[in-house]
């Protein structure tokens, strides 16, 4: 609130006639509010305050007011006498709450001084919730945006005192990820829930509003209530399966309308938020905040009133949060509980989109036009097919730019205005472009993401730093290029598979052109027009940013490995934009592809590409803006965020690993000094001077300094303070976590390098690799990019893969260098190896009638490109500029395309089918092509074919019978021309059959080392031909007859002129130059064709080694543990395939486990890699290993893969074995278990293997193991098994399980139980302990897993495993076996001598008797176990007199028993382990449970001397394992929250119970329409533990014609309940009381519980002495006094011995009587909470005896209350009408009713003709209502639609409405205000109606005082005055003031003081009489003769008179004029005379 009180004015100039009349105004912020005039004065006293409303924005530096001096004329204009203005901006950056303002100068319109002076006095409160800052802004323009940031979490250190790390970057930047990353990225469940609380201040007069929630394309909308302060309480249920990254942008928008409107305006105002908004706030969800709703289309119109909701986002897993129901409504204050970011107020901004350009855009259109011009000789363009223009998306508005049609590089040049508030709910601004079409719809081109939180900031990163404090900005991006990618560029008019790549979904594949933006935030202010026109002096300044610079990227091949299966020959292709793109035409051609080459087999399991010592290259040129300060800053932080995470990764193994302090400390000290050398000496580039700076680099510059200062600050503090290594952790992640925060660059110009693999010429694959990882820099080594110059590992996938990286395409090593033209000589330090360019071009030949030449070519011409698609020349040819040709052409044959089917392999089988043919029914002939491949095409037959040198026959030629055939191997089949071949062949023959083959095959073997001919190098044809049987791809080097066309290769050299060193490559811009003259005779375009023919033939660049190095591989392969299960049996036979480079081998597989142990070490002998050793040694290649999973029929499946870097040693010296790691196992991206290895790398010296290490020790023939030193340390281990039983067991195969076996394996070791001979019976194993000795790792990171086996004993001696379960870790069952006599789990109940209970006797006299039986009567009305359960919550006013009698209460859990921790959940004495079985058909993450097993361990090392004794045992002591029948009672209090099942968003809840094969059904005592019903119930079933131990408790939905629908239920394991030492079987109520409402239950007293207690402690059983009123106790003396101290002693209490007894034992840590709260889970979204049941169970086995009374848990009713509202008189009401007298009056009568009763309205009668707006009435009002005095709520009980079965029940407050209206009787009443009275806070009335006045009524924006409100329950009776109002644009007025006496009464007070309503009988309490109305008043059309009196009479009396008057003169003269003449006559006749 804003306050100026403004005083006075002095010496105000005199006007030319008389004094001015001044006026003063104030104006802030576009609100102006002025004085009264003062009349003639030059030296006015106005003395008058005026308030302005700040609407929750704090005020900033640049806030001001003006002030105005006016002259006040009545007609006309105000004149201006002078002005001043006053800067506020001392309230905004200091504590300052007013400021006085002495003798402030005026001036004139001009400026001048006018000599007058004025004061005032300014007074500020800031609004709840904002920070004011001590320091003022950096910018002043962010305005109210930084009023405080978030404070940076404190974390403590540990010892060392609180470590500030740096705070959170504020509010907008915050660590989103945290939050979010653990969720996997596929659709997955999850559900919303809105709960719409009330609403507040909605603006309108007499209105009806209805909110509609609005969430993924689905809407609910609450029910339609009245008034401007409605209160709704519903709750909404949204499920939705989607993708967590879709979700999160998806928006959840309120909406208010007023029902009852129909026009267009009816929405009343709005809300909207992102869900991720929602999900990354604590715990998921924004409790009962208020929300702010304005009007979406005026952004500058204020509040339209506010709406309380919570809201949350439940993921799998997720727990709902607990709402509290807060009882004070008072301190609900609105604006301190607003729904913002903290301390940041909300504003409207405008966020300024310029979009300039666009380069590179795809073609779009077919070209069906530019063909038909091109026909006709036009020119055809393909480039500019396309209709560009760009979509902006955020926060649910859509602008789109303008369309261009037909271009490529469309320049838009148009701002876009988004007017949003800030900051805002919504974080991406999404910019798509399409292309536009016009027919058909408009096609996405790519979509890019403007992410606010990395373009803004809200400050308050820093903490308290003098300098600049406060470092936020507003949104601000570029002038930027941003990059789009998509699907591929070429285009087809076929449909794009990949068309969702292009808008934003999924990592696009390819380079789709770049848009040119720039963002910028004005704040305040509206724009005019949404689309506008960029200024040219804006286009010009963007020039500048669009200076291109040259940059060169060389990328050499080093592998290509893991292919997964041969085929036609394989081609890279790397491209940055479109340059490098070889089927772009806009670009020169460049070196961007490297040679085709074909797979070799790696004789294992995997392909590679043979490129040995000459690898490919490629060399692009492109020209992007330089960047490089930008991308600078970028590398050098993650430079540092690397390091931190490698040394923080290697000091969490070392803590995992149980490391030594020593080594922790060393470890710790490293990185603590590394990260400080870091941020000491690697600065970020200064921005000086730098080209392309925007707004936000220096913004970010300044956030990111100030962040790494302080995390020096916090690591400086920290390497002082820091006592314990492990509790740093969390605050150096948090570092690391800033650290990838500052890390994210948003202006990324250049795009990323992308590489396709082609095969032949289709794109199969890629990957992408951003710019800036192998950029060079030159500022400093650590600012270039992590992998520049450097050879890195790059995983290819294939684009859009639905299969999730299930197989990996190819891995490749390449090693890449982008930088600088003007820098190109750097890239010779990082290039090894010699760089050679050739030229090359096939000569082709065909074979025809025996001789070879060029005749039967058909299409291919005699010289052509490898594909022999494009015709070239020698003499074409010229080197480009800077290069010369070196030597002649020369033929030179490539190795790599020629490769013999046979490569790579050991064993081989050659084929060849044998043909025959007949005339239909004839005899069969040899074929006219006798022998052919597959295919049919002509091959040597078999007796031509030679076995090729290093290789021998293993077998002669056979036919393959193994095949669809007949036994002599012929297929048969019929020819259909024009083919000369079946289709289709049968294996039967028919008549009409005319063609059949069979398949010879005889198998060869390579003769180990002997030299084949693939080493021969000189082998082949002497003149380089190579041969083909047809044009293909398929070639070989040596002449079969079958041949008909060869080709050789011609390759010729060339050198760089000028200059020395690898960059020379860099200047092979465009094709090799041709010489067009002599093409003059191509037609048509030549410029075209030239594009075309050469395009193709760039030249090829190879890099070539001289020396390679030999390495020794050795991988140690040792265990995995919980791989999935893909076989039948529940298990899988895993094995692995290891591969390195171009080398694989597979381990052994190990059968039926998921836990294999293959303990294998695989040896690489002779690993060859090329180039420097440092450099492998730094960065070296990968191993990676996938397992899979073998199966005897079928192909093998993968179970995942995993990588492992080897330990690389250069040198023999370097000691230290790698350690054995654990390593993830992916399978479709998400986690598949663990694998332990580790391999070494030992570089050889040239014929010496002496050095290496020893040959580890063999396992069988060829089988080498883990050698020492790398494998595990053991020890000798006894893990004791306690196998209890097993549950739930379902059946297998059809069959239920009747003998089982439990089998436990450990290690190598395995034990077994005896059987269970009747699982019906008992379920129970007979003998139950086990004992295992095993040799385990010390290590507890190697130790292997116990697997449970649970094998049937099936007929004819089938054993089948029927279910497993994998133990991963028994680290919480170790123990220390000499400890203290175990505590031995041994339950009160099971193991209790069946002792024949003891009879209560209490003797009490009769007379006292009778007198207690009343008291109690009296004591049930006013104490109930609901009085309990209230006082147990804290619900004190739901329970008074029980509190106060001090009676017992409970404890309330707020989540189920099982998981309070210190009870263990229950699981003391046997834990249940889940067993799986069978393959994971489906991809769920659950396999099928199918029983469980019910047991517990023990696990401590053995001695390892065998002459010791070993340890006790630990299982000692245990309780019969019989089955015994138990009473179980449920009591069901209350559910909450629960799931919607029908349309109406409601339920009709009831309970459903099963336990074995009894259940429960409830469904007559179902709750109509609710989510919260109260139940109240209790069931009680006898059942047998433990067969019938899960108890399970549904909630199900009643419908009256479908099916009842489940909405959720619970389970509970009954046995653990009994067998748990913590007594859950009935909860220790706080005393013990005999008799009352909290009488004793269990079956046992506390004495002999405490028995029994002693028994299993070993303890000596407990004394009691001196009348049990003392204890003694596990060596303690009690006393009751101290326990009952002060402490109320009531009469139902028992015997103190009992009652100390139970005081005793309620310090033992057992469990008290409780309730608890279960979630529902639903089959149908089994991870999500359908809701929570509030509930206990009680167990009583039969034969301890009877239990004590149940207790009476039921539901409350409603009290039956009377309101009374007497209505006296009306005073100052508005005089609506005119009467026919132009009087003004009104016919006022009073309307009133309670909310939600809206049916039982009543008024009064009609005072006519008011005429002074006073009426009088004495006309009473009766409303009956049922009110619950606990709840303080009203509860409405009717039908919602005349077709419902049930009542709702709502609970509403209880509130009164009173209205007056005018009364018409021949048009519509007309409104004249109202008040809305809270009973329970009710506005005191005033005694008089003078004092009567709107302020009683608070307006919401100032908190109320306490003493303003008191509740009409408490007072019962009020009289007074009461203001009524409306709401006219915006603002109140009163509309009259009403007089009431207000009453509530009991119905027995009702019965006792009768009253009737109006003036009916009764009429009495108090009597009412008839009101003294003023004879005015009646109704003129039923009065006449009073209308006469009172209307006509009264205003026309003298007219009357006057009339009567006139009439009687007229009267007069007519009988004057009528008897004159007679008389005259008379008078001159005069007869009688």
């Amino acid at each position: 609130m804003l306050r100026v009180a403004v005083e006075s004015a002095a010496g105000l100039p005199k006007k030319k006639l008389g004094s001015p009349d001044p006026t003063a105004s104030v104006v802030f912020k576009d609100e102006k509010k002025k004085t009264k005039p003062v009349n003639s004065e030059v030296n006015p006293v106005w003395n008058e305050t005026l308030e302005f409303d700040l609407k929750g924005v704090p005020l900033d530096s640049s806030s001001y007011i003006d002030v105005i001096v006016k002259d006040h004329e009545t007609l006309g204009k105000d004149k201006l006498i002078g002005s001043a203005n006053v800067s506020l901006k001392d309230f905004a950056s200091s504590q300052v709450k007013s400021l006085p303002v002495k003798n402030l100068a005026l001036v004139d319109e001009n400026g001048k001084n006018i000599g007058a002076t004025i004061s005032m006095m300014i007074g500020y409160e800031p609004p709840s919730g904002a920070v004011t800052n001590t320091q003022d802004q950096l910018d002043g323009s962010m305005g109210g945006n930084t009023a405080g940031g978030e404070e940076g979490d404190v974390t403590d250190g540990g010892g060392q005192g609180a470590v500030t790390s740096p705070g959170e970057p504020g509010q907008k930047l915050r660590p989103r990820t945290r939050k979010r990353h653990n969720l996997a990225n596929k659709p997955q469940d999850f559900q919303i829930r809105v709960r719409v609380i009330e609403g507040r201040q909605l603006t309108g007069n007499n209105i009806k509003p209805v909110v509609k929630v609005h969430v993924c394309g689905e809407t609910h909308r609450t029910r339609i209530r009245k008034g401007n302060n409605p209160y709704f309480d519903e709750i909404f249920f949204f499920n939705i399966n989607m993708l967590p990254s879709e979700l999160f942008d998806e928006v959840i928008s309120f909406r208010v309308y007023n029902s009852n409107s129909f026009r267009a305006d009816c929405l009343m105002g709005e809300f909207k938020l992102d869900i991720g908004y929602i999900y990354d706030e604590p715990a998921h969800c924004i409790m009962k905040k208020w929300i702010l709703l304005n009007d979406p289309d005026d952004s500058s119109s204020g509040a339209k009133g506010y709406l309380k909701v919570s809201m949350f986002v439940l993921g799998t897993g997720d727990e709902p949060p607990v709402e509290k129901k807060e009882q004070d409504n008072d301190k609900d204050d609105v604006e301190s509980n607003l729904l913002l970011p903290a301390g940041v107020a909300l504003r409207w901004v405008t966020l300024k989109l310029k979009v300039f350009r666009a380069e590179d855009i795809p073609q779009m259109d077919d070209s069906i036009t530019q063909t038909l011009k091109a026909a006709f000789g036009g020119q055809e363009n393909k480039k500019n097919l396309v209709d560009p223009f760009v979509e902006v998306w955020f926060a649910g508005k859509k602008l789109c730019t303008q369309i261009i049609e037909k271009n490529a590089n469309p320049e838009w040049n148009q701002q876009l205005n988004l007017q949003v508030k800030f900051p805002s709910m919504c974080e991406r601004i999404r910019l798509t472009v399409f292309d536009w079409d016009r027919i058909s719809g408009n096609d996405a081109i790519g979509t890019t993401y403007l992410d606010l939180t990395k373009v803004a900031s809200s400050g308050g990163e820093t903490e308290g730093e003098t300098e600049n404090s406060e470092m936020g900005f507003l949104p601000a991006f570029g002038p930027c290029y941003i990059n789009l990618f998509g699907s591929p560029r070429e285009f087809s008019g076929l449909s794009d598979p990949y068309e969702d790549l292009n808008l934003g979904k999924g990592e696009g594949v390819a380079y789709r052109g770049r848009i040119l933006v720039e963002l910028s935030t004005k704040l305040d202010g509206k724009a005019d027009k949404s689309v506008e026109e960029i200024s040219s002096d804006d286009i010009l300044v963007v020039q500048k940013y669009q200076r291109r610079r040259k940059y060169c990227l060389c990328a050499v091949f080093h592998s290509a490995t893991m292919i997964q299966e041969p085929g036609e020959p394989i081609q890279f292709e790397v491209s940055i934009g479109n340059y490098g793109n070889k089927n772009d035409l806009t670009c020169k051609p460049l070196a961007s592809t490297t040679q085709y080459s074909c797979a070799v087999f790696d004789g294992n399991n995997y392909y590679y590409l043979p490129w040995a010592d000459t690898k490919p290259v490629i060399a692009i040129t492109s020209f992007w803006e330089d960047i490089s300060h930008r991308l600078d800053s970028l590398n050098i932080i993650l430079y540092i965020s690397n390091r931190l995470q490698t040394n923080l990764s290697a000091l969490k193994s070392a803590v995992q690993s149980k490391a030594t302090d020593e080594r922790l400390v060393e470890i710790w000290l490293k990185l603590m000094n590394q990260l400080m050398e870091d941020i000491s000496s690697v600065k970020i580039p200064d921005l000086e001077g730098k080209p392309n700076l925007t707004a936000l680099d220096i913004q970010m510059k300044l956030l990111r300094d100030s962040a790494l200062k302080n995390i020096m600050k916090g690591a400086k503090h920290l390497f002082e303070e820091a006592t314990d290594v492990k509790k740093c952790l969390s605050i150096i992640e948090g570092w690391l976590d800033k650290l990838k925060q500052l890390a994210e660059e948003s202006q990324i110009s250049m795009p990323d390098v992308i590489i396709w693999m082609l095969r032949g010429e289709k794109r199969v694959v890629y990957t992408r690799i951003p710019a800036h990882q192998v950029l060079y820099s030159s500022y400093s080594e650590q600012a270039c990019g992590q992998y520049c110059g450097k050879t890195q590992t790059v995983f290819m996938k294939y684009p859009m893969d639905n299969k999730n990286g299930l197989k990996i395409p190819v891995q490749l090593r390449v090693n890449m260098w982008l930088g600088l033209a003007t820098e190109e000589k750097k890239f010779n330090h990082y290039a090894d190896g010699m760089f050679n360019v050739f030229a090359e071009l096939y000569e082709n030949q065909a074979q025809v009638l025996g001789k070879w030449g060029t005749t039967g070519l058909l299409n291919r011409s005699k010289f052509s490109d490898v594909t022999g698609k494009v015709k070239l020349k020698q003499e074409y040819f010229l080197p480009p500029v800077g290069w010369e040709w070196e030597g002649d052409w020369c033929v030179d044959p490539e190795k790599t395309l020629l490769t013999e089917a046979d490569a790579g392999h050991t064993e081989f089988v050659d084929e060849v089918y044998e043909n025959e043919t007949r005339l239909p029914g004839g005899e069969w002939k040899l074929a006219a092509e006798p022998y052919t491949d597959v295919n049919g095409e002509k091959v040597q037959g078999p007796t031509e074919i030679e076995c090729p040198p290093g290789w021998k026959w293993e077998d002669n030629w056979t036919f393959d019978g193994n095949r669809a055939v007949d036994e002599k191997g012929w297929e048969y089949g019929v020819t259909i021309p024009p083919d000369d071949k079946p289709k289709s062949w049968v294996a039967t023959e028919k008549m009409y059959h005319i063609h059949r083959r069979r398949r010879m095959i005889r198998p060869r073997k390579r003769i180990p080392g002997a030299k084949t001919a693939a080493d021969k190098k000189d082998t082949g044809d002497a003149e380089g031909w190579e041969y083909s049987s047809l044009i293909g791809w398929k070639f070989h080097r040596q002449q079969r007859s079958s041949d008909t066309f060869r080709r050789r290769r011609w390759r010729r050299k060339m050198t760089p002129a000028d200059r020395v060193g690898a960059s020379a490559i860099f200047k092979l811009e465009g094709a090799l130059g041709v010489d067009m003259e002599s093409k003059g005779d191509e037609k048509g375009n030549k410029a075209e064709t030239s594009v075309k023919q050469f395009g193709a033939n760039t030249p090829t660049i190879s890099c070539t080694y001289d020396q390679s190095n030999a390495y020794h591989l050795r991988v140690y392969v040792y265990q995995a543990r919980n791989l999935t299960s893909l076989d039948k049996d529940s298990f899988s036979d895993p094995y692995v395939h290891v591969s390195f480079l171009h080398h694989s081998q597979t381990t052994e597989t190990v059968r039926s486990t998921l836990n294999p142990t293959w303990d294998q070490t695989l040896i690489f002998k002779n690993v060859e890699i090329y180039g420097d050793p440092q450099s492998v040694a730094q960065n070296p290649p990968v191993v990676v290993m996938e397992i899979f999973d073998s199966d005897q029929v079928g192909k093998d499946e993968m179970l995942g893969r995993s990588t492992c870097v080897p330990l690389v040693k250069l040198t023999s010296g370097m000691d230290g074995s790698p350690k054995l790691l654990w390593e993830p196992v992916i399978h479709k991206n998400a986690p598949a278990g663990e694998v332990l290895v580790a391999a070494e790398l030992i570089l050889k010296t040239k014929g010496n293997d002496t050095e290496l290490p020893l040959v580890p020790p063999k396992r069988g023939e060829k089988l080498y193991m883990v050698p020492q030193g790398v494998r595990p340390v053991v020890q000798l281990t006894a893990i004791e098994v306690l196998a209890w039983g097993l549950r739930n067991m379902k059946t297998y195969q059809l069959a239920p399980v009747t003998s089982p076996i439990l089998v436990v394996e450990c290690g190598e070791e395995k034990v077994q139980t005896a059987v269970i001979k009747n699982m019906k019976k008992c379920p129970n194993f007979p003998g139950n302990v086990l004992l295992l000795k095993v040799l385990l790792p010390k290590e507890e990171m190697y130790t292997p897993p116990v697997v449970l086996k649970v094998i049937d004993h099936r007929p004819f001696g089938r054993k089948p495993v029927v279910g497993q379960c994998t133990i991963s870790s028994l680290e919480e069952f170790r123990c220390d076996p000499y400890a203290t006599i175990a505590e031995v789990a041994m339950s009160s109940k099971v193991a209790l001598m069946a002792a024949s209970p003891r009879d209560l006797h209490v003797n009490i006299d009769d007379g006292r008797q009778h007198l207690l039986e009343a008291q109690r009567e009296k004591e049930k009305e006013t104490v109930d176990w609901w009085s309990k359960f209230y006082a147990s919550v804290g619900e004190s006013e739901k329970c008074r007199p029980y509190l106060d009698k001090g009676y017992d209460t409970l404890e309330v859990y707020d989540h189920e028993l099982e998981s309070v921790k210190q009870f263990m959940g229950l699981t003391d004495f046997c834990n249940t382990f889940k067993l799986h079985r069978g393959k994971n058909e489906s991809d769920d993450d659950d396999p099928a449970v199918v029983g469980e097993i019910k047991g517990s361990f023990k696990m401590y090392p053995l001695p390892d001397d065998p002459g010791v004794p070993p340890p006790p045992r630990q299982f000692i002591e245990l309780p019969d394992s019989i089955s015994q029948e138990c009473v179980v009672r449920i009591y069901v209090v209350q559910a909450i929250d629960m799931q919607p099942k029908d349309n109406n968003g409601k339920c009709d809840p009831y309970i459903k119970i099963s336990l074995g094969k009894k259940s429960v059904d409830d469904r007559d005592n179902y709750v109509p329409y609710t989510l919260n019903p109260v139940f109240g119930r209790m069931f009680e079933i006898t059942c047998f533990l433990p067969q019938d131990k899960d108890l399970k408790i549904a909630v199900y939905d009643f419908d009256l014609l479908s099916r009842d629908e489940k909405v959720g239920e619970t389970v509970i394991d009954l046995e653990n309940r009994l067998l748990s030492r913590f007594g859950s079987y009935c909860g220790l109520a706080q005393t013990y009381c005999i008799s009352g409402t909290n009488q004793w239950r269990d079956q046992l007293k506390p004495s002999q519980i405490l028995e029994q207690l002693a028994r299993w402690k070993g303890l000596s059983p407990p004394r009691s002495e001196d009348n049990g009123n003392t204890l003694s106790f596990g060596g303690r003396l009690y006393c009751l006094s101290d326990f009952e101290a002060n402490k109320e002693i009531h009469e139902h209490l028992g015997p103190p011995s009992e009652r100390i007894a139970l005081h005793v034992l309620r310090a033992q840590g057992l469990v008290p009587e409780h309730v608890e709260t279960r979630t529902l889970y639903s089959s149908f979204q089994p991870t999500l909470p359908q809701g929570k049941l509030q509930m206990w169970v009680d167990i009583f086995p039969k034969r301890l005896g009877p239990p004590g009374p149940p207790f009476d848990i039921s539901p409350r009713k409603a009290k039956k209350y009377f309101m009374r509202v007497i209505v006296w008189n009306t005073y100052d009401v508005v005089l609506d009408e005119t009467s026919i007298t132009s009087e003004n009056m009104s016919d006022i009568y009073v309307k009133s009713w309670m909310p939600g009763m809206e049916e039982d309205k009543q008024k009064t009668d009609v005072h006519y003709r008011s005429l002074d707006g006073e009426g009088n009435f004495n006309w009473r009002f009766v409303f009956g209502f049922e009110y619950l005095p606990a709840e303080q709520l009203c509860l409405v009980s009717k039908k919602e639609h005349f077709w419902s079965l049930d009542k709702s029940e709502f609970r509403i407050p209880p509130k009164l409405i009173v209205q007056i209206w005018d009364n018409d009787k021949f048009s519509l009443d007309d409104y004249l205000g109202a008040i809305e009275l809270d009973l329970q806070h009710l506005i005191n009335p005033s005694k008089t109606p003078e004092k009567c006045s709107l302020s009683m009524v608070p307006d919401g924006t100032t908190p109320p005082k306490s003493d303003q409100f008191k509740s009409l329950f408490d007072q019962k009776s009020v009289r007074g005055w009461w203001p009524c109002y409306m709401d006219k644009d915006g603002k109140r007025e009163l509309g009259g003031k009403v007089e009431l006496t207000l009453e509530i009464v009991n119905e027995k007070e009702a019965d006792e003081r009768p009253a009737g309503k109006g003036r009916d009988e009764p009429n009495m309490n108090p009597k009412l009489d008839p009101p003294k109305r003023p004879e005015t008043s009646f109704f003129w059309f039923t009065n006449p003769c009073k209308t006469c009196k009172f209307i006509v009479w009264r205003r026309f009396k003298w007219l009357f008179i006057g009339l009567v008057v006139l009439i009687l003169v007229l009267l007069f003269i007519g009988i004057l004029l009528y008897s004159l003449p007679n008389y005259i006559s008379m008078k001159i006749v005069k007869p009688f005379n």
